[in-house]
């Protein structure tokens, strides 16, 4: 048997040397189908809690249920001004404006274009979103100028003894 310069015989000198041969045909495809099927049926079982949250979440119409938060007393805001507050969690950004002497606004200060948190314009009577240049109107929530195509969530309001409550976020309608 003749022998190349490394020591290979002739007949297996194609590069395929290192190749171990014995262990080939171990994954046929009946092997591939199994594990296929096994790996597919692992990660159904994985996405049982997430399915079941997004079926009740889908079945519950999407209302949700919020505890009050008192904001404000409406002695310590001014006509024109806003103060801003966590709601409905604490890492959740709001804005509260008070737009005239018993009329207030809430919304969720996080723009609806790309989540950048929104500001009151006192001079401009504006909610400005600085990442992009959007604008909200402060009445609707609706944007007015810039990418954010959606309005901004509304906080509902209620006024009590003298103070203004946080009761719950409306439900975005498309």
């Amino acid at each position: 048997m003749e022998e190349n310069k490394r020591g290979i015989p002739a007949e297996d000198d194609n590069y395929t040397h290192n190749i171990q041969k014995s262990n080939e045909r171990s994954l046929d495809r009946r092997g591939f189908l199994k594990t296929m099927v096994g790996a597919a049926g692992a990660f159904a079982v994985a996405t049982i809690p997430w399915g079941t949250m997004a079926a009740k979440e889908m079945l519950s119409g999407g209302k949700k249920e919020y505890a009050g938060k008192k904001i404000v007393d409406v002695a310590a805001i001014k006509p024109g001004e806003a103060v801003e507050f966590a709601y409905p969690t604490e890492h959740e950004g709001a804005l509260l404006i008070r737009m005239g002497e018993n009329e207030y606004k809430a919304y969720q200060n996080a723009c609806t274009h790309l989540k950048c948190p929104v500001f009151w314009n006192k001079e401009e009577s504006e909610l400005l979103c600085p990442c992009h240049h959007g604008k909200f109107d402060v009445k609707t929530g609706s944007p007015l100028a810039g990418p954010p195509r959606r309005p901004l969530p509304e906080i509902q309001l209620e006024i009590k003894n003298g103070a203004v409550y946080a009761r719950g976020v409306k439900p975005y309608e498309a």
